[in-house]
C-alpha cells in the first residue's frame, strides 16, 4: 500500500494540473466535431455507392464518437472547462450523440471512482467480478449467467446494446436523485424529437443505417476501454478496511499504452492511472502529467495485444491477489 504521505504528496503535485484550458478544450471539440461531421457526410455518400462503405467508415466515424464520449466523461468531473454550465451544456450534447443521460451517468461513473478496486463496494459503475470463493458458491445455473456476461463477444458486441437501453431508465434505487432522473427523460425526450423530425424528413431508417454502426464500434471500444483499465492479471482488488484511494488508482488502473493515432481518438483515457489519481485533471493534460513525472510511469502498463488478452480473465483469486481465467480456476481446483 501506498503511505498517507506519498499519497499526499502526489495528491499536491497532481493538483497544479487541475485548472481546465477553455482554449484547449475548444479546440478538441472543433477538432473532433469537424471530422465526425465529415465522417457522417461520407456514409451518406458512400449510401449511394454500397453498404458495405459504409461499414468500413463507420469504423473512423465511430472512434470520433469516443472521443465525444471522453468529453462529456471530463464535463462530468467538471474538469472540461471551467465553468460549471459550459460543463452541463456540453456534457448534455454529447451524451445525446453517445445515448448517455449526463447527469445521471455523471453520478454513478463518481461512484466508480470513489470505489474501484474495493471488494466489499462492487456493483455500480464496473464490471461485475466475483472472487473464486464467490463464484464457486453459486448454483449451476448463477455461474452459467455469470459465464455468458463475463464472455468477451458478449461484453463486446452486447454490452453497448444492453448499455443503450440501460440508459434509457433512470438507475433504480436510491441512488438517483430528482435532477438525474430529469436527465434521463431529457435525454430520451431529445432523441425521440431528433427521430420523429428525421420520420417527418423521411430519413429515419438512412439515419440509423448511418449512426447505428458508428456508435457500435464507438460502444464495443469504449466497453473494452473500460474494461481494460481495470480488469488486468495484477489488479489492486481489497476489502474495504485494506483498501486506499491513491494505491487503487496508480496499482488498480492501467496505463494503456496505444499507438499516438489511437490514444488521440480516444482522448487520453490509457493514461487512466493518471485520471483516477486526480479526476479533475482535463483529457488533454493526462499525457503531461505523465512524462513530467517519473513516479507515475512506475504502474501497470499493458499493449493492446494484453488488453484483449485480459478478455480471458474473469474471477478475482483472493489468496493470490490475481485475476485468473477459467482454466486456470480449473487447474486450482484440482490442485485443491
Amino acid at each position: 500500500m501506498i503511505t498517507p504521505d506519498i499519497s499526499t504528496r502526489w495528491r499536491e503535485l497532481v493538483a497544479r494540473y487541475q485548472q481546465p484550458n477553455t482554449r484547449a478544450a475548444v479546440t478538441q471539440i472543433f477538432t473532433t466535431f469537424v471530422p465526425l461531421i465529415a465522417g457522417i457526410l461520407l456514409m451518406v455518400w458512400a449510401m449511394k455507392i454500397h453498404y458495405g462503405l459504409v461499414l468500413l467508415l463507420a469504423i473512423p466515424t465511430g472512434l470520433l464518437l469516443v472521443r465525444v464520449f471522453i468529453m462529456m466523461h471530463d464535463c462530468g468531473h467538471g474538469s472540461y472547462f471551467a465553468s460549471r454550465r459550459w460543463n452541463d451544456i456540453v456534457g448534455f450534447i454529447t451524451g445525446v450523440l453517445t445515448f448517455t443521460p449526463y447527469v445521471q451517468w455523471r453520478r454513478d461513473h463518481a461512484i466508480h471512482h470513489a470505489t474501484s478496486g474495493n471488494l466489499d463496494k462492487r456493483g455500480l459503475g464496473d464490471v461485475t467480478t466475483l472472487t473464486v470463493k464467490e463464484y464457486l458458491a453459486l448454483s449451476p445455473k448463477e455461474r452459467f449467467k455469470y459465464r455468458i456476461y463475463r464472455n468477451a463477444l458478449v461484453l463486446l458486441v452486447f454490452g453497448p446494446i444492453f448499455l443503450a437501453i440501460k440508459h434509457r431508465l433512470p438507475t433504480p434505487g436510491q441512488l438517483t436523485t430528482a435532477k438525474e432522473r430529469l436527465s434521463v427523460h431529457a435525454t430520451n425526450l431529445t432523441l425521440a424529437a431528433v427521430a420523429i423530425l428525421l420520420g417527418l424528413l423521411g430519413a429515419l431508417d438512412e439515419a440509423a443505417m448511418i449512426y447505428l454502426p458508428a456508435f457500435l464500434v464507438a460502444g464495443s471500444t469504449g466497453v473494452w476501454l473500460f474494461y481494460v483499465q481495470h480488469q488486468f492479471e495484477e489488479a489492486y482488488w481489497r476489502p474495504a478496511a485494506e483498501w486506499d484511494y491513491a494505491t487503487s488508482a496508480l496499482k488498480g488502473s492501467t496505463y494503456l499504452k496505444l499507438p499516438k493515432v489511437f490514444q488521440w481518438f480516444t482522448g487520453n483515457i490509457g493514461l487512466h492511472h493518471v485520471h483516477h489519481l486526480s479526476p479533475r485533471i482535463p483529457n488533454y493534460t493526462l499525457q503531461k502529467v505523465h512524462d513530467n513525472h517519473p513516479e507515475f510511469q512506475n504502474v501497470p502498463t499493458i499493449t493492446p495485444w494484453q488488453g484483449i488478452k485480459a478478455l480471458g480473465l474473469k474471477v478475482y483469486d483472493e489468496e493470490r491477489k490475481r485475476l485468473i481465467g477459467w482454466r486456470e480456476l480449473r487447474r486450482t481446483r484440482r490442485s485443491a
